[in-house]
């Protein structure tokens, strides 16, 4: 953990600024070991591997810690030589170039960090949260960056002071928690005013939980990761050749992505076909691990913004149910 962090750090149950009350290892200006402590509430957390743990690891997101620890690289675009990280960070958040210069930016749900890489390039300090320990997977990848912060808490309880970041975006997580409403209005609070928040979620349409995705979740979110993992692997060499055919074909193709739960990027020609193949692999593996998988409806969504406080609150033309704004 780095000594700045500090500057941001808050309780994650009443809020107030922690304070380093032990430290064991240092290297540099890096915390590697030691105990942070509220005076407020007389709680304790500790440090552990460079980053401040808040919650333990065997939780209802173990599937993706085990998911970003075995995939860790395939999704940083400057691992994979692509762009496909960028464009999406920069288009579902309205990034602007140089728009965060010397700010406080927050990743929730990072994990492996492929938003993290790209907000990281960057003049602002970005923070990356995941309850999970895919920080740790994002910790190999990018801790070396000093601009690059990482905690492993809940989204529920966020361990951050009021008011005192200056973005915050969070990318395909929200229908993955236990409650979506609640995980939605715990983000603002952290925000200055006028700070800006922007959210990519699972949407809710008419037919949305008959996708085979869903029906197949049934069975398949209580298996184990590895066994689950094995298994797509195993029906990979039968199905992947299918898709690659029904996917291509004009209108029938968006019906047969509905009906076959494999996640084959036909329409990626940036990708080579190994990429894609491990694309498919990691995804559909997302699709169907998560304990949780709660698409939401926009008019919900801009309701729970609304009450947290979240103004000039729009939805941007991409994927997904992808909405911004600002905190009041």
């Amino acid at each position: 953990m780095k000594k700045k962090l500090l500057q941001v750090l808050g309780c994650p149950e009443c809020h107030e600024a922690l304070e380093l009350t032990e430290k064991e290892l240092v290297r540099d200006d890096e915390i590697l070991t030691g105990l942070l402590g509220c005076h407020e509430c007389g709680n304790q957390w500790p440090i552990k591997s460079g980053i401040p743990r808040f919650v333990e690891s065997d939780n209802y997101a173990s599937s993706f810690g085990y998911q970003w620890n075995k995939f860790k690289k395939v999704q940083i675009d400057s691992m994979n030589g692509v762009a496909q990280s960028e464009r999406r960070l920069h288009a579902e958040s309205e990034w602007k170039n140089k728009w965060t210069s010397e700010e406080w930016v927050l990743d929730v749900g990072c994990g492996a960090g492929r938003f993290l890489e790209v907000a990281s390039r960057d003049n602002c300090e970005v923070v990356g949260v995941d309850i999970s320990n895919a920080v740790d997977a994002a910790a190999e990848i990018l801790g070396g960056r000093n601009n690059v912060h990482l905690v492993q808490a809940s989204i529920f309880k966020l361990p951050f002071r009021d008011g005192v970041l200056d973005a915050c975006y969070c990318i395909g997580v929200i229908q993955h928690t236990p409650d979506p409403s609640l995980a939605l209005s715990a983000m603002p609070r952290v925000l200055k005013a006028r700070g800006k928040l922007a959210v990519t979620i699972y949407e809710c349409k008419k037919f949305t939980l008959l996708n085979s995705k869903y029906l197949l979740r049934h069975f398949t979110r209580w298996l184990n990761p590895k066994i689950l993992l094995a298994l797509i692997y195993c029906m990979m060499p039968i199905l992947w050749p299918l898709t690659e055919v029904l996917f291509r074909l004009p209108v029938l193709g968006r019906l047969f992505r509905f009906l076959i739960p494999i996640a084959n990027y036909v329409e990626k020609p940036e990708l080579s076909w190994k990429q894609r193949y491990q694309w498919a692999v990691l995804d559909t593996f997302d699709m169907l691990a998560p304990h949780y998988d709660q698409p939401q409806k926009e008019a919900d969504v801009f309701n729970v913004l609304q009450n947290a406080g979240v103004g000039q609150i729009r939805r941007l033309n991409n994927p997904g149910l992808n909405v911004v704004g600002q905190r009041n």
